[in-house]
């Protein structure tokens, strides 16, 4: 078949089109040529549930900040923690 041309398959779920996008070419399926930049603004991002475990006095500070803020301290924590993951890397360019 000619590049760009395959039929992409039905897949039972997401783990099994993650694993058939793992192994195979994405120019075998889509055109480059016809490829668009496309946004998605209201598209929300996955989050898993960790366990983390913290000193009592760390989690009593943090639960106070918050409070000072008048926000949940696990939203404070995931603000803290997203600032400090943006210092850590370089900026993203989607170019």
């Amino acid at each position: 078949m000619k590049k760009g041309t395959k039929k992409i398959p039905a897949f039972k779920n997401e783990d099994a089109e993650r694993d058939f996008w793992a192994k195979n070419d994405v120019t075998d399926y889509f055109d480059p040529a016809k490829v668009r930049r496309v946004a998605f603004p209201d598209l929300k991002p996955s989050t898993e549930t960790i366990s983390l475990r913290l000193p009592k006095g760390m989690l009593d500070r943090i639960k106070m900040l918050a409070n000072q803020k008048d926000m949940p301290y696990q939203s404070l924590m995931k603000h803290m923690l997203s600032e400090k993951v943006a210092e850590s890397t370089p900026p993203y360019s989607a170019e």
